[in-house]
């Protein structure tokens, strides 16, 4: 609601409202207050395009700020002044061809600097380096822009470690400024030096709501209601928003354990309302809590492309999500609907790649054979990468080997995804063997990689359970996981559950029940610890394992240890009953009631009464659980059937048959 101003008041509150930078109330009070008149006023034209200019987020208000500017520019055709305010609007827009034709209109000799590095900003973003670097050249090598300029150029051009020296040196020359240090951890980001990007992430967070209390850090994570404080001018200048975006990114890459730090990092950023978000904001969220809500992920990504102000990944990443829920049919409909931004934002490679994986489904043996002929290409490349490095470390060729080394790193991210598609075609057909051989293969490529060592342990994990399996495939399988949680060492609780699990029964089935119990320990204590300091948060490692060690026992004919032991592992209920730990459940009991239907297994009474007292109990707290993760995308997501309530009503029922009961 628009404020009401006594008479006489009027010019001091909306400059005062400028001033403080509540740029779209004073935008409001001038709107309302030139509608009233019915007259134009330049002035106020003026001032509501300087408003909507600095309360922008997305290009859509830009260009809504261009669009005053254009007016202003027939009322005065001469001012230099709001020429370039057009061509500033147009270029935050996105309108690169406009923008850089409305810069060639502005002639005040004291924009010349100005426009200069406007051009050069413009040519960046078109990709256009060479004439980019020609424009930065004429601004003098030694002013603070200039250095940033080229720190920017260096790091468009792929060299992260020069980039970094530029922003040190404008540093030096200007101060600590936070763009300086958000385009520092950015280029650690890009160079996977995350310790290193989050210390210069921290130092703006820190400085931030030092200087701004008032912008609301972190309040809204802890459940205080705050009101937004819009895309001020102070937000800008902070680069928070921008910092929490990439601690975001930092963390998401970490792996999934990681996921809940990344959606934090979202909640944390100063709160603005939702159409006041950034596309990059718009687009992490979208990617971070998928797996919460996959329904509005792909509808933000979608928005996004709509719009047309998505971030350049954004294409892509819906692309691959399509993928990964599944949904082959969508992901090929959309590469034929937009072979623009097809060429545009995924090269050969990804091309290549989501190609073969679509096939999976209609054609798994030509999706085979596309996905080793990437995997031939990429090992020879791979060799060749080598090769040069050693050549370059004998010849004590610094750059050469670091050239190299970045090029065969960036070979072995795109090897890695080829490889373990080509291992699911296998895994899903239960064909562990020739998995095995596909990993064996490569094993001169990614022994050192953590996705090929857990993958590894994985397929030996599950081959002990198989036809062929050999006596030594778990004390192989727990060499493989034993590094994996020894490199968390700040907590055994990023390391995911299943692999904990697996490396417990590991050592189980290999007589190493001490190391188990040890493990298991570790596990107890860390969880007893995050409990005392956060009650609410629901953590299923322990628990996880348990359910494993019971489902193994279960497997093996022992029901009346492997029940007690599943029943043990879900106290308390409340907080240890959820989709996953039930999905354990329930295959251990239906194999109970399969191996009794059968006369294979007979349990004493008191453990069968224990059983049906502890099905009626998660009927209890399973009401608002879902039983099984379905396509949210479908009918079946909406199944009231599909809740654990549900489900353990069913098992009780069946269990009561068995045991004679009418």
């Amino acid at each position: 609601m628009t404020r009401v101003l006594k008479q006489g008041e009027y010019t001091s509150t909306v400059y005062k409202l400028i001033a403080d930078g509540d740029y779209k109330e004073a935008a409001n009070i001038l709107e309302t207050e030139m509608k009233r008149s019915g007259q134009e006023s330049r002035a106020a034209l003026s001032l509501i395009a300087t408003c909507k200019y600095h309360m922008a987020a997305v290009p859509e208000q830009f260009e809504s700020a261009a669009g005053l500017y254009y007016r202003l520019i027939q009322l005065c055709p001469d001012n230099d002044d709001y020429k370039f305010d057009l061509a500033m609007c147009l270029y935050k827009a996105c309108k690169y061809d406009e923008a850089m034709k409305a810069s060639f209109s502005v002639q005040s000799s004291k924009f010349a600097g100005r426009v200069q590095q406007l051009q050069a900003a413009i040519k960046y973003m078109e990709d256009d380096l060479p004439a980019a670097k020609s424009l930065i050249e004429k601004q003098g090598e030694d002013s603070c822009e200039a250095v940033v300029n080229q720190g920017c150029i260096l790091y468009k051009e792929g060299y992260y470690s020069e980039a970094i020296a530029k922003f040190q040196q404008a540093i030096q020359l200007e101060g600590v400024k936070a763009h300086l240090s958000y385009n520092i951890a950015l280029c650690y980001f890009n160079m996977k030096q995350y310790s290193h990007a989050l210390k210069n992430i921290a130092e703006i967070i820190e400085r931030g709501i030092k200087d701004h209390p008032e912008l609301s850090v972190g309040l809204a994570t802890e459940g205080i209601d705050v009101r937004s404080v819009g895309n001020t001018a102070i937000l800008h200048e902070t680069s928070l928003v921008e910092a929490f975006n990439l601690k975001a990114a930092v963390e998401y890459n970490m792996g999934p354990a990681n996921i809940d730090t990344a959606a934090e990092a979202l909640t944390d950023m100063p709160p603005r309302a939702e159409e006041e978000l950034d596309p990059v904001t718009l687009h992490n969220s979208a990617l971070i809590n998928m797996e919460e809500d996959p329904s509005e992920g792909f509808e933000k990504l979608q928005h996004l492309l709509a719009s047309g102000v998505a971030p350049p990944m954004t294409f892509a990443n819906l692309i691959v999500l399509y993928l990964k829920f599944g949904y082959f049919s969508l992901a090929a409909d959309t590469l034929a609907e937009n072979p623009d931004l097809v060429n545009k934002f995924m090269d050969r490679f990804q091309q290549e790649f989501v190609q073969a994986v679509i096939m999976v489904e209609q054609s798994p043996d030509e999706a085979y054979k596309r996905l080793e002929q990437m995997a031939s290409r990429q090992t020879d490349n791979l060799r060749k990468y080598l090769k040069t490095i050693q050549e370059a470390q004998k010849s004590d060729d610094k750059h050469a080997l670091k050239k190299a080394v970045h090029a065969y790193d960036e070979e072995l991210d795109r090897f890695i995804p080829v490889l373990m598609q080509q291992a699911k075609i296998y895994w899903d057909k239960e064909n562990y063997d020739q998995v095995e051989k596909i990993f064996r293969k490569s094993v001169e490529f990614g022994n050192e990689n953590d996705t090929w060592k857990l993958n590894v342990a994985h397929v030996l994990f599950m081959q002990e359970n198989g036809q062929n399996s050999s006596p030594h495939k778990y004390k192989e399988a727990a060499g493989f996981y034993e590094p994996i949680v020894k490199k968390e060492n700040q907590s055994i609780l990023n390391v995911e559950a299943v692999v904990l699990a697996n490396l417990c029964v590991s050592y189980i089935m290999t007589s190493q029940n001490e190391e188990a119990e040890e493990l298991m320990r570790q596990i107890e204590k860390e969880e007893e610890q995050l409990a005392y300091e956060f009650p609410e948060k629901k953590v299923y490692h322990l628990c996880i394992v348990n359910l494993v060690i019971g489902t193994l026992y279960c497997s093996k004919g022992n029901y009346e240890f492997g029940i007690a032991r599943v029943i043990k592992s879900l106290e308390p209920f409340q907080k240890k009953l959820g989709t996953d730990t039930w999905f354990y459940v329930k295959r251990c009991f239906l194999s109970l009631l399969e191996a009794m239907s059968k006369q294979l297994a007979l349990l004493p009474d008191n453990i069968l009464f224990e059983a049906l007292d502890f099905l009626e109990i998660c009927e209890q707290f399973g009401r608002e659980i879902k039983a099984r993760d379905v396509d949210p995308l479908s009918t079946e997501a909406r199944d009231a059937r599909n809740t654990v309530a549900f489900e353990s009503r069913q098992l009780k029922c069946q269990l009561l048959r068995l045991m004679g009961w009418p």
